[in-house]
């Protein structure tokens, strides 16, 4: 497999939630690659659930030859190490959470895994972080721009830079 551009974004709202994001960065180098770009960490609303814990977000890519199924196994045992139990198809508050929204150009579909993410163009809190370092990546399926997609995006939620990393 020829390197591709990994796009990932991590979430906590529970506990040190920059100390969660960081540890995670730092699992990731451990064990898929080096970090090529880091978003600044912004706060949002929960989506999907109500919660009075705000999350932190952040976006980051790292290059990577690694086969989507085995870089999935590794985000999972990531979010394990740093006190995530378990995955539901709700949304609830955590510690940390790491999703797969590209690989490079790659379409691709798992019971487990949809590369690109299904939700992206639905989500202010995935957009903003990612079109500050990536608003010329085009989305493989819909074939527009990052910035074209948060200017349509229908979620009004704020999303609020707090830190630069």
């Amino acid at each position: 497999m020829t390197e591709k551009l990994l796009v990932l974004q991590l979430g906590s709202n529970l506990g040190n939630r920059s100390g969660n994001l960081h540890k995670a960065r730092l699992l990731i180098v451990e064990s898929i690659g080096p970090l090529d770009s880091v978003s600044s960490i912004y706060e949002t609303a929960p989506w999907g659930f109500d919660s009075n814990n705000r999350f932190l977000n952040q976006c980051i890519t790292v290059k990577s030859v690694i086969d989507p199924c085995s870089i999935l196994e590794r985000i999972q045992l990531i979010e394990t190490k740093l006190g995530r139990h378990g995955r539901s198809n709700e949304y609830t508050d955590r510690l940390i959470d790491i999703d797969i929204l590209f690989y490079g150009d790659m379409v691709f579909s798992h019971p487990d895994l949809q590369i690109p993410h299904s939700k992206i163009q639905d989500r202010r809190f995935s957009l903003v972080p990612l079109f500050e370092i990536l608003p010329d990546f085009e989305h493989p399926s819909f074939r527009k721009k990052i910035s074209t997609l948060l200017s349509e995006c229908m979620d009004k939620g704020k999303v609020k830079r707090i830190e630069t990393d």
